[in-house]
Parts: structure tokens; sequence; C-alpha cells
């Protein structure tokens, strides 16, 4: 079984690494100034800016 590649908010972080902000458009439209943040293993993913966005790693294609 594959590691999660999308993360809510408070899931903790699997690799130490930089994590970008997806949404439901992003494949095709991308999103305008997503956020990101670099975490190490271990802490809490924070919050998205709305409700339909998720984590990604991004040195890792959706």
């Amino acid at each position: 079984m594959g590691e999660w590649t999308h993360f809510n908010e408070g899931d903790h972080v699997p690799n130490d690494g930089e994590y970008m902000e997806i949404g439901e458009n992003a494949f095709h439209m991308g999103i305008t100034n997503p956020k990101t943040v670099t975490l190490k293993k271990g802490d809490t993913f924070p919050a998205t800016s709305n409700h339909n966005r998720k984590w990604h790693s991004k040195g890792l294609r959706q």
C-alpha cells in the first residue's frame, strides 16, 4: 500500500519537505498564489485557505 499524497489540516507530516495547497481545479487551472509551507516529519499541517483545498508535497506530481 502506498503513502498518502493529499493531506488535511491537522494530519501529521510524513516526511520533511515543502508542501503546497492544491484544490479541486488545480490540475486544470491551478491556484493563484497557493500557500506553501516547509514542515518537518511529525509536524501537523496548518489550515488551508479554504475548505476545498488540501496539502500536497511540492516535489510530487498530482
